[in-house]
Parts: C-alpha cells; structure tokens; sequence
C-alpha cells in the first residue's frame, strides 16, 4: 500500500495514458467507452488520494523519475495549488463519463466513437500532465499532447464548421505553444534549469545583465498561456471550438482546458517569478487587470447578440475566464482566492450548462434559440439545470459564483479598486440578460413544432447534469471545501512573495 501511495503521482498520468492506447485498440465505441469510463474514475481516485495527503502535510509530494535528482531529472510535484487542479479536471471527466455513451453514439459516426474516447483520454493525460509535472519542459509536452488531441475532438463534430474551428484553433495554439516554449529557452538560457523550482530559486540571485531576457521570458510564456487561456483579445479561437465541437467535447474542454491555462499561469507568475522577485513590482499586473475587465465587459455584451446557445455560452466562458485572470493581478489573499475557488465554481456550472444543452440538441437536433420555444416544459429537469447553473454564472447568493465574485469584490476593495467592485457586478448583470433570454424563450414561449413531442433525456444523461446542478448550489452553501482550499493555495502561493 505505501509502494502505491508513493507513486500515486506517475499513476495520475499512466492511468489515462494506458488507457488511451486500450481504448485506440477497440473496434466498437462502447468498448472505448467502457475503457474511458473505469480510466476516468481511477484518475479521480488518484486525485482524491493525492489532495488527501498533500493537504494533510505542510510539505508537497515530489516525485522524481528515471534515478536523476532534482534538478537534473524530471520531477512531478504535487502541492495545494495542483491538487485543487487535478480534483477539477478528475471531477468533471468523471462526472461526463456516463453521459457520453448516449450522446456521442447520437453525434458521432459508429467507426469515429472509439477514436473519440481515445482522444479525449490523451486529452485527459496532458491535462493532468500539464498541472502534476514540476518541468518546464515538460508542461511544453504534455501541453502538444492535450492540444493535438483537443484539435482532434473538435474537428470530429459533424458539422462542417468544426474542421475550420480546429484549423483555427491549431495555428492559435501552435503560436502559443511556441511562445510558450521561447520562454522557457531564455529561462534555460540564463539559469540552466528546467525544474520550476529551481528555475525560481536561481532567478533571484541572476546578475543585472540577465534582467531584460527575464522580462523578455516572462512576456513569452504571458501571451504563450494566454492563447490557451482564450484571455481577451486573443480569445478568437474558443467560440467556434465550442460552438462546433461535439457536446461531449465541449464541456469538458469548457470545464477543464482552460482552467489548466490559468493554473499554470498561476504557477508560473507566483512559484517561479513570484519566489524571485515581487510580482506586483512587474507591469504584468497592471496589463492582466486591464485585459480582465474588457473582457468581463465585452465579452458578456458579445454573449448577449448571440442566437446560438452554445456559441453564447463560449463568449460567456471567455468573460468567466477574466474573473480567474483578475484574481491573479488583485496579488491579494483575497483576490487570488476569489481567481483559484472560480477556476472549480466556473469548471461546475460550465459544464452543468453545456450538458443541458447537449441534452437538448440529443432530444431536439438543435440549440438555437429559436428553435427552444416552450422546451421548458417538455424538458423540465434538463432546463431546471440549466437555470440553476445560469443563476451560478450570474452570481446570484446560495449558488457557486456568488462565492468567487465575493472574494473578488472583496480582494478588489482591499486593494483600494473600488470602481472594480461595481464592474464586477455590472459584468453578472449583463449575464442576467443573456441566461434570462434562454429562460424567457424557453419558460414563457408556446412550445415550438420541433419540440412538442420531446422529454428530458434518458436516465444516464440525467444524473451527470443533475449532479452538477446540485454542485452548483452545494458549493454556493457549503464554501469549506472549495473556497476554504482555494484560499490554502493562494496563501501558499503569496507566502512565496514575502
């Protein structure tokens, strides 16, 4: 039992790794799916199991590979921060699992479905590689293997559109990875290093000399994450991915992806350059909390034009992402508390939202909103959960995303920021205008011709939304799980800045 508990941190990777290769063996869908489903649930076992020791003892897990010692080797390192991580990715691909039988057997063709959960598993593993690894090369391929596959799983949407969002989304993400990966080279260049924490450790003792190519690094890996984050105005390439993608696919690259983006933006602003040198001194800060309040601003305005439910959603996903991203320049306990509890708060409505929408397009073939007419009376559970995740994004108290923008008002007024309060409140009231069209056409419309005949759908895509839909309210009530680790993480993170 000690010899598992001690590689529980390669495990959280092979697990959905070795799957993957399983699952691109099965000549039937439901094979794959099986094989996804018990991967999915063993990496959420994993996760459970890591968060319990690492948040049981002051110190993180380091895990390190192939008898090299740290710096020289690659080492996994599993503190507060990416553990909260890995139980949000874990959660929600645990959670679609069953849901996904039904519906890609509906949107994807029979000899597509097994190379489906293939790439969704190998999704998974870069994901999870993504927030485990303490390298930063490492990040750099666990970020292609999730990417490529991601590019994948989009383009397997039977529309015709889906195979340009992927095109678009691969010469976006390419240009991020390579910023990314330019970024890491000068941090190699001046400290020798490719362990995020002695990368940190060596750039508070580097010369004066080396301070520009630092700077030039750090505005590398910014807009690098940023790409992937989808941070206003490099977001071009997410409401088409959405829109188009494959339901399944869609929520979970809405509940997870991009939150993997900012975690590592996370950790490279606060455990790398935070832990040499004061990070409200760069002007970082200043451009993040700019960027974020266009982006709450003028994305939610975009969500409210849209016809497509899926395609507002994703503009809605793009003003959610800036709530993460203005935690992160708040630099305050607050602040980068209210940034980290929205990244699982945001991970839970999201994709309790897309799955009522893919449980309508399962039933009705659409999710435009004018063919939604009255649907809520002919789906009631499904549209129960919609409205109770929608009040959650719009941060009505009692439901998850009133937490998150507490916190944020909260870290913003500390901060002096008080005109940055009302934006914050101003941003959920024009969320109240785009959910509440949804509930208007489907609450207070005669049911339309191509729903009159419709129900909710069958019990295995039920119970995943209605989970969800729990979660939302559970974690706007009960905040000692969610916002009490959010806050150990970023007191963790800010302890590196004193």
């Amino acid at each position: 039992m000690m010899a598992f508990e001690h590689h529980l941190p390669i495990l959280q990777v092979l697990v959905p790794m070795f799957a993957a290769v399983l699952s691109a063996f099965c000549m039937r869908g439901t094979t794959a799916w099986a094989v996804a489903l018990v991967a999915s649930w063993a990496a959420l076992l994993i996760a459970v199991l890591l968060a319990i020791k690492v948040f049981a003892s002051p110190e993180p897990i380091s895990y390190v590979m192939g008898g090299w010692t740290v710096p020289i080797g690659i080492e996994y390192r599993v503190d507060r921060l990416n553990a909260f991580v890995l139980l949000l990715v874990t959660i929600i691909g645990a959670v679609i699992m069953p849901y996904a039988r039904k519906s890609v057997a509906k949107e994807i063709d029979s000899h597509q479905q097994a190379w489906f959960y293939t790439m969704y598993l190998l999704c998974l593993t870069g994901l999870l590689g993504i927030t485990v690894t303490g390298d930063a090369f490492n990040v750099f391929v666990f970020m292609e293997i999730s990417s490529l596959s991601t590019y994948v799983l989009i383009a397997l949407g039977r529309n015709r559109r889906a195979l340009l969002a992927s095109y678009q989304y691969l010469i976006v993400g390419t240009i991020g990875a390579t910023f990314y990966v330019i970024g890491v080279g000068l941090l190699y260049l001046v400290t020798g290093s490719l362990n995020l924490a002695d990368i940190a450790s060596r750039l508070g003792g580097a010369s004066a000399e080396f301070q520009r190519p630092i700077i030039a690094a750090l505005a590398f890996l910014t807009v690098g994450i940023c790409l992937k984050l989808a941070l206003f105005p490099l977001h071009v390439w997410l409401p088409n991915a959405y829109a188009h993608a494959p339901s399944v696919a869609t929520v979970f690259l809405a509940g997870t992806a991009t939150k993997v983006a900012v975690y590592l933006l996370i950790r490279i602003f606060y455990s790398v350059y935070g832990a040499a040198m004061p990070f409200t001194s760069l002007p970082v800060s200043e451009i993040l909390l700019v960027m974020s309040v266009a982006a709450m601003v003028l994305a939610s305005l975009s969500a409210v034009f849209e016809s497509d439910t899926k395609r507002m959603l994703a503009y809605s996903s793009v003003a959610q992402i800036s709530y993460m991203t203005l935690g992160i320049a708040l630099a305050n306990e607050s602040g980068l508390t209210g940034g980290i509890v929205h990244m699982m708060n945001h991970g839970v409505m999201k994709a309790a939202l897309f799955l009522a929408l893919g449980a309508v397009f399962f039933r009705v073939g659409s999710v435009r909103l004018d063919d939604l007419a009255g649907i809520g009376r002919k789906m009631p559970l499904t549209m129960a959960v919609f409205v109770v995740a929608g009040l959650g994004l719009i941060g009505v108290p009692g439901t998850a995303g009133f937490i998150s923008k507490w916190y944020l008002a909260v870290g913003a007024i500390e901060k002096g920021y008080w005109p940055l309060a009302f934006v914050i409140v101003a941003s959920s009231l024009i969320a109240v205008v785009y959910i509440g069209r949804v509930i208007e056409v489907a609450y207070f419309r005669e049911p339309s011709a191509n729903v009159a005949s419709t129900r909710d759908p069958p019990l295995s895509m039920l119970v995943p939304m209605l989970l969800l839909g729990a979660a939302t309210l559970y974690l706007g009530v009960y905040t000692e799980w969610s916002a009490g680790l959010a806050q150990d993480a970023a007191r963790m993170l800010l302890g590196g800045l004193k």
